[in-house]
């Protein structure tokens, strides 16, 4: 048996199952592994120039005849110039964050793209239907990375009773347990980062894959609260200095200067001390390094695995 939902037929993919689009890890590479294993692979555009931004997105099509998405970050000043550079790609799906796409969706949908827009909020999930984008992906705290303040279980539900387009939950998801629980919630589909940092195909140094290996149930913890952008990452020296400096009350600009290049120094530099090792809570469950496509398999198998068993549970 198959699980199939109205996201795969949105999207063109065999698989219910997103990559998140992770700024410096989220490469052409990682993309076209994911599309091709059946998912929906997403290059991370982040703060990258529209033409480093084109050059991934020919590659991922050199690498992958597969739909594919970029995930454009709006704090970037780049995004409008980026959008321009998708539409001229012809890049099939767009996912969004960090702001309100809502004045480029008219010319994204005239080019063809399918907009599936990232929300932690009910109002904002309503504001972005209204702006007319295609799905929405509902992240819980549980993620790694920018975060908001409601956990995936109470927000995924609220956002599906709440609007009449696709919804994709986020955040805390590593298997198919996850993935029939993010069904039972009315999701259409999951979306997952944390797990395909480490995939083969991830182009992250291997210190940062390993970061994510070692750690436990409760290594990660969220810096930048007082900055009204909080961030989870796995604790480090990093993390660790963030948080005394935000104790002792210091400026959004001190904390903002101590976090400029981190994520670089993690992702290419391999520094898992002074590096930015953003990851979610599930990166405790993560055991090794594997292939996207056998991270999508045991991703359905277990689904497979987990319905019988409810089957048994009705049944008895």
């Amino acid at each position: 048996m198959t699980i199939r939902t109205k996201l795969c037929d949105m999207l063109g993919i065999e698989y219910p199952i997103i990559q998140g689009g992770m700024a410096w890890v989220a490469t052409a590479e990682l993309a076209a592994a994911v599309s091709e294993a059946g998912g929906l692979g997403v290059i991370g555009a982040g703060n990258a120039p529209p033409d480093v931004v084109r050059s991934e997105v020919r590659k991922a099509k050199s690498l992958t005849s597969k739909p594919f998405g970029v995930n454009v970050y709006f704090m970037s000043p780049y995004a409008a110039e980026v959008i321009e550079v998708l539409i001229e790609e012809k890049v099939p799906v767009v996912t969004t964050g960090a702001g309100n796409p809502g004045k480029y969706v008219p010319r994204m949908k005239e080019a063809g793209m399918k907009v599936l827009s990232l929300v932690a909020s009910v109002n904002l999930a309503k504001r972005l239907e209204r702006a007319g984008v295609d799905a929405l992906v509902a992240e819980g705290m549980e993620c790694g990375g920018h975060i908001g303040d409601i956990a995936t279980m109470p927000l995924v539900p609220q956002i599906v009773d709440a609007v009449d387009i696709p919804v994709v939950a986020a955040g805390g998801f590593f298997d198919g347990r996850g993935l029939v629980a993010a069904l039972a919630l009315g999701a259409a589909g999951i979306q997952m980062g944390t797990r395909f940092i480490c995939a083969a195909e991830c182009t992250v140094h291997e210190n940062y894959k390993q970061a994510v290996i070692r750690a436990r149930d409760r290594d990660t913890v969220i810096t930048g609260r007082t900055t009204g952008h909080p961030v989870r990452v796995l604790d480090n020296k990093l993390a660790r200095e963030f948080l005394a400096l935000e104790a002792k009350g210091a400026s959004a600009a001190e904390l903002e200067a101590l976090g400029v290049g981190r994520l670089r120094a993690a992702v290419v530099d391999g520094d898992v001390d002074y590096g930015s090792l953003m990851a979610g809570q599930v990166a405790a469950m993560v055991q090794k390094v594997e292939p996207a496509r056998e991270i999508i398999r045991h991703i359905m198998e277990t689904a497979e695995e987990t319905l019988a068993r409810l089957e048994g549970i009705r049944r008895g």
